[in-house]
């Protein structure tokens, strides 16, 4: 343990039904970081806080606290889509490279950090586009039908895609991209993918938001592609019970995958394991060419 992250009331008890404490996170953390670090260093972090633990409520903390120690690193990006910005409308976040980043994090209560699909300094460029798949029932048929559908779509158009869980319910599919397209461009086209695979899949997932024109199909969600937005971080454990973890998953494991299996108390197993997304920074292509394809599909 560094001697710069005290762990303070390392006892508390923040999953009462797991028994999951604080000194028990930042375990965790520390235990993860070797390959979480890599995944997420240089991107802003907004913190997902839970300081009496998941049983007394939580909230979303963007702006680096006053108390946080000078080592941590911070980046100040604009709130909202522009590249000017007057100091109201700026947002300093922390940025993890380091196991003693994400323990202090923990250390303050940070359950689930959730970050940007870009890195600093270069915030305008992602490198990296994310499909939310979430399931429409129980049924996780759709779920993996979903998620299979969009990998192979993804093959055909010579993109490169990695799954991960949720930690919740569903599915994250991502795309590693070299950061030369700006943020919209990147959500201008996983929009476009998302019609394509829909109008493939009529009957069984949708681009429509409105939950009450869904009928019942599963959403194809590509909002965490706009500027500013996140995801849980891979890794990142979840505020629910059972502590479960967002995951890295082989694509082979996806006919086996049920909500909630990767947790807290269970990652040990999980990190004995390949890495899953082993190769995935030099994975990364561009959207030109990928673009074109689309086009073709018609």
């Amino acid at each position: 343990m560094s001697d710069r992250v005290p762990i303070t009331h390392p006892d508390k008890v923040l999953f009462p039904a797991d028994g999951v404490t604080k000194g028990d996170l930042v375990a965790y953390y520390r235990a993860v970081a070797p390959r979480m670090l890599p995944l997420i260093s240089g991107r802003p972090v907004t913190l997902q806080r839970f300081p009496d633990g998941i049983g007394r409520g939580g909230f979303l903390q963007k702006q680096v606290g006053r108390h946080f120690p000078d080592w941590i690193e911070r980046v100040t990006a604009p709130n909202r889509r522009t590249r000017q910005a007057t100091v109201r409308e700026e947002v300093t976040y922390v940025v993890c490279r380091t196991a003693d980043d994400l323990a202090y994090l923990a250390n303050q209560g940070c359950i689930t950090p959730h970050v940007w699909l870009s890195r600093a300094p270069d915030i305008h460029h992602p490198d990296q586009m994310v499909f939310d798949l979430d399931p429409a029932s129980e049924d996780l048929g759709p779920l993996r039908l979903a998620a299979a559908s969009l990998h192979g779509l993804l093959d055909e158009l010579g993109l490169a895609s990695f799954l991960k869980s949720s930690g919740s319910r569903g599915l994250h599919v991502v795309v590693p991209l070299v950061p030369a397209a700006e943020t919209d461009a990147v959500k201008v086209f996983s929009i476009a993918v998302a019609e394509a695979l829909a109008a493939r899949h009529p009957d069984d997932f949708t681009t429509e938001s409105r939950i009450a024109k869904r009928n019942g199909r599963l959403y194809l969600d590509i909002g965490r592609n706009g500027y500013a937005q996140t995801m849980a971080a891979p890794y990142a454990v979840r505020a629910r019970p059972g502590a479960p973890v967002s995951v890295p998953l082989d694509w082979s494991e996806l006919d086996d995958w049920v909500p909630g299996q990767h947790t807290v108390a269970a990652i040990d197993d999980r990190l004995a394991r390949p890495d899953p997304w082993d190769g995935i920074e030099a994975a990364a292509t561009r959207l030109d060419e990928a673009g074109a394809r689309l086009a073709a599909l018609g």
